[in-house]
């Protein structure tokens, strides 16, 4: 049976982790998450385990009494479908409403522009 596909924030900062570096211990991923956000070893830990729970990651034993963990998931997959449920719930579906509000919300540079209007291009072609 295939994992459903649904992690949360918290899980997804975990399969980036994974997607990077796998197998991994607990202290691997905690070390990594810990740079960029103030976590507790123990949070970690029980998130992985429900994330096992829930068919994202696979353990085997590691050294000691510790295991390594793998993605279930693969990371294109997870990806497009939190990207689609983002544009479902935020932007009603609509994709033209989610690149208007982004590129109203920040400064794009002449170049990034242009490989918008490349991209674009590209797409209309391919019709």
């Amino acid at each position: 049976m295939k994992p459903r596909i649904k992690p949360s924030g918290a899980e997804t900062a975990i399969l980036n982790v994974l997607w990077e570096e796998q197998p991994c211990s607990v202290k691997t991923i905690h070390e990594r998450l810990s740079a960029h956000k103030d976590v507790g070893y123990t949070t970690t830990l029980k998130q992985i385990q429900r994330m096992f729970d829930k068919g994202l990651v696979t353990r085997e034993r590691g050294e000691g009494k510790s295991y390594n963990y793998k993605a279930l998931v693969s990371e294109e997959e997870t990806k497009s479908h939190l990207f689609n449920r983002f544009v479902e719930t935020t932007f009603g579906n609509s994709v033209s409403d989610l690149v208007m509000h982004a590129l109203g919300k920040s400064e794009a540079s002449d170049d990034e522009l242009e490989k918008i209007k490349k991209f674009l291009k590209d797409m209309e072609h391919k019709k």
